[in-house]
């Protein structure tokens, strides 16, 4: 069963995410605009039409979605009669037919019911509508689960001729893929056993959250006016950015006590979630997990190796920057807690959404006209929900369902972050709808490595953009701030998460048992050696693998690093060569998952199964540096 996913903001720090979030969810991390006082919020009834997104368009009523959730359920009884029988081209296309159907409905419902829910977290008729849905999935997936291991189950000279067959051409990579996958894939009654364990499995993950986010209360810390103040996730960044060097210490440290005070509780949690890996790993035969989580996207380990070797060679870069941060703040120490606080003084860059819409348009006019007037047509036709309001899910994402337009969740304020979230999540958008129009559903669906390569390149473009478009030194170099920053975050920073989790798993699969202890040695031993001899690395920072949820959704991060990496590649190109490498990249977006994703990019012109767009990533990341060293002479 396909099944599209939210497709969030990376953005600075992928880990700071706050209630109503999951592993694929991140909400927007770049925010640190202090939240308005909930009596100034409206309610979600009191939001402008149009300020709203249009979901009327994926289901005009309610009565409209109960329609559709009785046929698919029905639709359920009708898949069962293929059980037995898939063995001739003609019963194997109804079989599919009816597979996609089912598939596309269930994304549709899925997706109306928890955007609804977004909406207004509190609303209990979505809430339960979202569980309604969620129920549904994991109920397709197992009446749908006996059609690959039946397939699989024929002689190799009846799958060659299901191939071959004219009758079936439209299905011949999902064929080509299954027999790829022949041999990870069990018997009718397995698959059906680990399909029924698919709630089971995401109890680690739900655990976590509600540790997270309902249980964790942590300590009212000092403002800059002593003021004693609500410490939260989402107010966290908030008070790092502090100029009060004393705030920012005070509230990194009540953070990494709190967790500390959980700390054999999550690390039991993590444990466990490395723990059902290694189960599902080796029920299906792999041999290992980190192969296991590539399989998918038929990703060979070098790639992910390849990106953190690359990376090593690459931290003096990441240690400059950290000495250039010192320098900049007059500081004879760098500390953890200082990394996020801005190098620029009383520079403030109000850019309202219109504005932000407007400059976001002039940045992507090197994609062409064809690419702008859909951009134009997201903001002026119900694809996007814009401000905050009461209970609304924080942060940013895209999402959609095919057949119908995507949509993009903002929480928009008056700032440089949510001018680049909005080009970010506008990006991941307009590829959606490339890819819908030009591909048919099994195709059109492209993949996670994929999907942050569409997003990041927007920014990309916006960053140039108003790069050229300054001759004041101060604000040219806290635009170069930002970026670099970027660079920290999502490359240097993620490659960490993804090797700590490739440590952590090897040390489980070699039959170690995994403490509090264990996971934060391996966590502060990483930071030691990505920040260097420039930075302090404060002992507290030994918990911070505490409070990544993404570790829920192993070997996930990594792609925030080669998407962005793909996506500075793209950029170059296109701002080099321009018409040609415009044409590469529109491909590329229409591209969806019609191929292998290393094979998509490479097409395009950004050859990902080696090392060079990280190094061409990574010669931009010194340029940057170059030019923040000249300003700061």
């Amino acid at each position: 069963m396909r099944f599209i996913p939210i497709l969030a903001l990376a953005g600075l720090l992928a880990s700071t995410l706050v209630p109503g979030s999951g592993a694929h969810s991140a909400p927007n991390p770049k925010s640190s605009v202090r939240r308005v006082p909930m009596n100034r919020i409206p309610v979600r009834k009191d939001v402008p039409a149009e300020h709203r997104w249009n979901l009327q368009d994926l289901f005009a009523s309610q009565e409209a979605w109960n329609k559709e959730y009785n046929e698919t359920k029905e639709s359920l009884g009708k898949i069962k009669q293929y059980a037995g029988k898939l063995s001739d081209a003609a019963t194997v296309k109804q079989c599919f037919q009816l597979e996609d159907d089912i598939s596309l409905h269930t994304e549709r419902l899925y997706v109306y019911s928890n955007m609804k829910h977004h909406e207004d977290m509190t609303d209990p008729v979505y809430q339960a509508l979202s569980d309604k849905a969620q129920k549904l999935s994991v109920e397709v997936s197992q009446a749908l689960s006996f059609i690959s291991p039946e397939i699989l189950s024929l002689s190799d000279d009846q799958l060659k001729s299901l191939v071959s067959s004219p009758e079936l051409k439209p299905y011949k990579s999902t064929l080509e893929e299954m027999i790829r996958q022949k041999p990870h894939v069990l018997s009718k009654d397995e698959e059906a056993l680990l399909a029924m364990a698919g709630n089971m499995s995401g109890a680690p993950s739900n655990i976590f959250g509600m540790i997270n986010n309902a249980d964790m209360k942590f300590p009212k810390v000092k403002n800059e006016n002593g003021e004693e103040t609500e410490l939260t996730h989402g107010s966290y960044i908030q008070f790092l950015e502090s100029r009060d060097r004393k705030v920012r210490e005070q509230a990194f440290k009540a953070v990494y006590e709190t967790y500390s005070k959980q700390k054999n509780t999550i690390a039991a949690t993590l444990s466990s979630n490395i723990n059902k890996n290694l189960f599902y790993s080796q029920a299906r035969k792999y041999p290992s997990v980190l192969e296991m989580s590539l399989f998918g996207d038929n990703i060979k380990p070098e790639v992910y190796t390849n990106l953190i070797d690359t990376i090593h060679e690459s931290l003096p870069l990441l240690q400059r920057y950290m000495k250039l941060r010192k320098k900049l703040l007059k500081l004879d120490e760098l500390h953890m807690y200082d990394l996020f606080v801005p190098l620029v003084d009383d520079l403030q860059m109000k850019i309202t959404y219109d504005e932000a819409k407007e400059t976001i348009k002039e940045s992507l006019a090197p994609l062409g006209q064809t690419y702008v007037n859909i951009l134009e047509d997201g903001y002026k036709n119900g694809w996007i929900d814009i401000y905050e309001n009461q209970n609304k899910r924080s942060g940013a994402y895209s999402w959609g369902a095919y057949g119908t337009h995507p949509y993009v969740l903002l929480n928009h304020k008056d700032n440089l972050n949510s001018m680049f979230t909005l080009a970010h999540e506008m990006g991941h958008a307009i590829h959606s709808y490339l890819s819908d129009e030009n591909q048919p559903y099994r195709d059109a669906q492209y993949t996670i490595f994929l999907a942050e390569v569409a997003s990041t390149l927007n920014e990309a473009l916006l960053m140039d953009h108003l790069l050229k478009n300054t001759d004041d030194p101060k604000k040219k170099l806290y635009l170069l701030t930002y970026y670099a920053d970027q660079f920290r975050t999502t490359v240097f920073r993620q490659t960490m998460f993804a090797e700590f989790e490739k440590i952590t798993h090897e040390k489980t699969e070699q039959g170690e048992s995994l403490t509090a202890q264990e996971f934060s040695k391996i966590y502060y031993d990483l930071n030691t050696l990505y920040h260097g001899k420039e930075m302090v690395v404060d002992q507290d920072i030994e918990m911070e693998w505490a409070r990544i949820p993404h570790f829920y959704n192993s070997f996930y991060v990594y792609k925030y690093a080669t998407g962005f990496s793909a996506a500075t590649s793209f950029s170059k190109q296109i701002l080099d060569e321009g018409q040609p490498a415009v044409e590469r990249y529109l491909g590329f977006l229409k591209s969806g998952g019609s191929d292998y994703s290393i094979n998509i990019l490479k097409k395009a012109g950004v050859d990902m199964s080696s090392p060079e767009p990280i190094k061409q990533a990574m010669s931009v990341f010194s340029s940057l540096l170059d030019q923040m060293e000249e300003l700061t002479k």
